[in-house]
């Protein structure tokens, strides 16, 4: 990799394990010292290796200049909390230095704590996906902006409020006690399939697909699993949906970046090694008795996998929609289950339950209608996919739509 792109490579893949090394060490009331070591670390790369050449081990060099920075900041400041005090104490009088682990198991470790204590019921939903993004996936402030369709003012606000608020609840950065795991999990797993759909269905710049942020969540996910204590049914469904859905990324836009819609998409661009694993995840899910809303999405885009139409398959997929309500009502799950309803009971059937819904600013609702009225009524077809038109959000949706109503 040239270096020019190796050190922005280098600050997406590392930093992030070392802010989260830094804040764990240090106590989430220094998560910004933490950042900034990070920030002098690789401003220091910056500085160095276009005049002296990158060195032979890229992450072993950025990760003893920044123990060396901790170990300054450390010796320099002497507001600590008391474990960090007494461990600056012992190491002074025994000579010894400041110990500052960044072994792969105490990176891992320190990310999961980090994503629990972020993911903190204490802070909003988007100030959850915010830190997440910040800390754990080591996106810039303009980054997070982008890809939650917010500006850099608004995010560095949210995320300051949230940091100053978890250090008034004085959130620890380790893993919540058994008795308390389920009830922070629900909240992590939360933010984890929000910050995936935040890639999956982007509306940001006008890209189908933000990839990066699909694979952050997944890697996260990854991290969930790996550790026996959450390696749990729930966190297995969530990763077999992620798996489901990711196995599509190839066939899902074209070369102009623009959205193919599933029904029109190449299957032999399908990653069928994806497809399996989120198969074996789904079934690895299946294990007690406990059926979240990720169990029911993951089945759901399980069927999705077979191509065929066939009576059995939407019959499945209407079922599932149904219990998918029944546990979490959303109008975008309502919406999707009147597309499956049309393929069960037909059109006029699913325009009664569709126009039920009244989901009035949503440009999918009016091009779901459009759709359902093409072959009944083509001028109430037309109207809907014009006023679809004037609500999209993004080039490619207005693109498809423009299609559509060419092909009247």
């Amino acid at each position: 990799m040239e270096q020019s792109a190796l050190i922005p490579h280098l600050f997406r893949t590392e930093s992030r394990k070392i802010v989260a090394v830094l804040s764990r060490l240090l106590g989430i009331s220094y998560m910004d010292a933490a950042e900034d070591i990070v920030a002098e670390t690789f401003l220091a790369a910056l500085e160095t290796w276009p005049y002296k050449g990158i060195p032979e081990n890229p992450n072993a060099w950025l990760y003893t200049v920044a123990k060396n920075k901790a170990r300054n900041y450390l010796t320099r400041n002497q507001i600590f909390t008391n474990k960090i005090a007494r461990q600056l104490q012992e190491n002074i009088a025994g000579n010894t230095e400041i110990e500052i682990d960044l072994s792969e198991k105490n990176i891992t470790d320190s990310q999961l704590q980090m994503l629990f204590s972020v993911c903190h019921p204490a802070i909003s939903t988007e100030a959850q996906i915010g830190l997440a993004l910040r800390v754990l996936c080591g996106f810039g402030i303009d980054e997070i902006a982008s890809a939650l369709l917010s500006n850099k003012e608004t995010i560095s606000k949210r995320l300051l409020r949230a940091k100053e608020k978890l250090r008034a609840e004085k959130v620890k950065i380790e893993f919540p006690g058994e008795a308390e795991i389920d009830n922070r999990l629900e909240t992590v797993l939360r933010t984890l399939y929000l910050l995936f759909s935040e890639g999956y269905y982007s509306e940001c710049r006008d890209a189908v697909l933000r990839e990066e942020l699909c694979l952050e969540a997944m890697r996260l996910a990854c991290l969930l699993i790996e550790n026996e204590p959450t390696n749990l049914p729930q966190v297995n469904a969530l990763l077999s949906l992620m798996c489901f859905h990711a196995s599509r990324f190839a066939a899902r836009k074209n070369e102009n970046g623009e959205l193919i819609l599933y029904q029109d998409q190449d299957e032999t661009l399908w990653d069928k090694a994806l497809i399996t694993k989120a198969a074996w995840l789904l079934n690895r899910a299946s294990e007690g008795t406990l059926v979240s809303k990720y169990h029911i999405e993951a089945s759901i885009a399980y069927w999705h996998t077979i191509k065929e139409d066939t009576e059995e398959k939407w019959e499945k997929i209407l079922q599932l929609f149904n219990h998918l309500l029944q546990i979490e009502y959303s109008p975008v799950a309502a919406l999707n289950r009147t597309y499956a309803l049309s393929r069960v009971k037909g059109n006029e059937f699913a325009i009664r339950e569709a126009e039920k819904l009244q989901l009035t600013t949503n440009h999918y609702y009016f091009t779901l209608l459009g759709e359902l009225y093409k072959p009944l009524d083509r001028v109430k077809a037309k109207l809907h996919f014009e006023t679809a038109l004037s609500l999209a959000k993004t080039a490619a949706d207005r693109l498809s739509i423009r299609r559509k109503l060419e092909s009247m």
